[in-house]
């Protein structure tokens, strides 16, 4: 790229995010306490500089009018693969899975990350602007190393690399690692173990290594980060008696930072993640047997985990809705309905919210995200209605104290469309 034009592009994100800008009016939701009626939040140099009542609005801000609106902290997606997927059956637009690979928990993402994937417009347009994006188990138990991504328009995707180590466990696991469970945690441990053992002689790995070990040099490597805690493991796995096998862990290697992914089972055994201090990460309303490893799956899941102290995010972690991390708010409104049936057991509006915000932040160590207060990011959505009604759509997302353009590919094609009526009518040529 033309070394002037480079330095005019970033002149003028640079100018963008030094702006002051004052939401005025609107119903604001900090996440620190009530949420406050005709409140105010400054914006300054892409952070909060103040959000409550009584806000004053600093002379020459640009004020955006959201009276009769919303606003609320950006949604963070505590589990995705945006980016990575463009089209899942098709293998060229697929960076998820490397089942052909000889290594597994070396895979770092962050080559294969795509800021073109018209999946990210959908999302940000929907109020989410940041999110976590995995890779998939493929013909091991580890997948590789995932991402926390800035949803922001342009190419600057990457915020967190290596931000965790996942893999499989459960029925998935016990396919990969040879057919049985005691198969999937002999090569669990037996792989941690290894991470351990090059971990105290990275020189000497290959020359002491016995021929049954089967841990690559680089997947020891990625691994020893994971022993050490200095990087999460993040675990799928649903059936309860799973969920304690796989707590046993830091009994074993105290240092390892467990998280549990989808544990749809997870309320059966929900006293023992909380004594454990392990987070859950959740799509959260599933109820339907699918497999014999989920069949105590219920839609008081989350309700019964927050209920016993167990910190809940929500994620996307089935492969449809994996690339629709929009659909969160529609969950986390289902949780409140949940809690309002006789016998039901979901979360008041207050804790729903905040599984797609601060929950979020503090399981991912996002310390600068999940609220509007003084010195945080200024992650900012403002919304037509209630964000957890069905329908309540974001009227302006701010990323970084940035306005994002409220396009996708989808309303592109509607407004290329829309005037096409009557017979013979062609629509605009497309603009590039």
């Amino acid at each position: 790229m033309n070394r002037a034009i480079l330095f005019a592009l970033l002149l003028g994100a640079s100018s963008l995010s030094a702006q002051t800008i004052a939401i005025t009016g609107g119903r604001v939701v900090t996440n620190t306490g009530a949420p406050v009626d005709g409140g105010t939040v400054v914006i300054r140099d892409g952070r909060i500089v103040a959000a409550g009542a009584n806000v004053p609005v600093p002379a020459g801000a640009t004020v955006v009018d959201a009276s009769g609106k919303w606003v609320t902290p950006g949604l963070i997606s505590g589990f995705s693969q945006l980016g990575l997927v463009e089209v899942n059956a098709v293998n060229e637009t697929n960076e998820v899975e490397a089942d052909k690979s000889p290594y597994a928990a070396a895979i770092d993402v962050v080559p294969g990350l795509n800021p073109a994937d018209t999946s990210i417009a959908i999302t940000r347009i929907e109020g989410v602007t940041r999110a976590v994006t995995s890779p998939d188990a493929g013909g091991k138990l580890f997948a590789g190393q995932g991402a926390v991504i800035d949803l922001a328009e342009g190419p600057g995707l990457l915020m967190r690399p290596r931000a965790f180590q996942y893999m499989v466990y459960g029925e998935a696991g016990a396919r990969l690692a040879g057919g049985s469970r005691p198969a999937a945690w002999l090569a669990l441990t037996n792989a941690l173990d290894e991470a351990v053992r090059y971990a105290r002689n990275p020189a000497g790995y290959e020359r002491d290594q016995a021929p049954d070990q089967l841990v690559p040099r680089r997947d020891a490597e990625a691994l020893a980060a994971v022993v050490n805690g200095s990087q999460p493991l993040l675990v799928r796995v649903d059936r309860a008696s799973d969920i304690r096998q796989l707590l046993t862990l830091k009994s074993r290697y105290p240092a390892l930072r467990l998280m549990l992914l989808s544990a749809n089972e997870g309320w059966m055994v929900a006293d023992a993640i909380a004594a454990a201090k392990v987070p859950v990460i959740t799509l959260g309303m599933q109820n339907r047997p699918e497999r014999f490893e989920m069949l105590g799956a219920t839609m008081n899941n989350v309700g019964r985990l927050t209920a016993a102290g167990v910190t809940v995010a929500l994620g996307t972690p089935d492969l449809d809705a994996s690339f629709q991390p929009r659909l969160m708010p529609q969950y986390a409104g289902n949780m409140v309905a949940q809690a309002r049936l006789p016998g039901g057991v979901g979360l008041s509006w207050d804790q729903a919210f905040r599984t797609m915000t601060v929950n979020t932040a503090k399981v991912w160590g996002l310390n600068d995200l999940g609220t509007l207060e003084a010195g945080k990011r200024a992650d900012v959505v403002i919304w037509d209605g209630d964000p957890l009604e069905l329908a309540s759509a974001p009227t302006a997302v701010f990323v970084d104290g940035v306005s994002q353009p409220m396009r996708s590919r989808q309303t592109e094609l509607r407004d290329r469309y829309l005037n096409v009526s009557a017979p013979g009518d062609l629509p605009v040529a497309y603009k590039r």
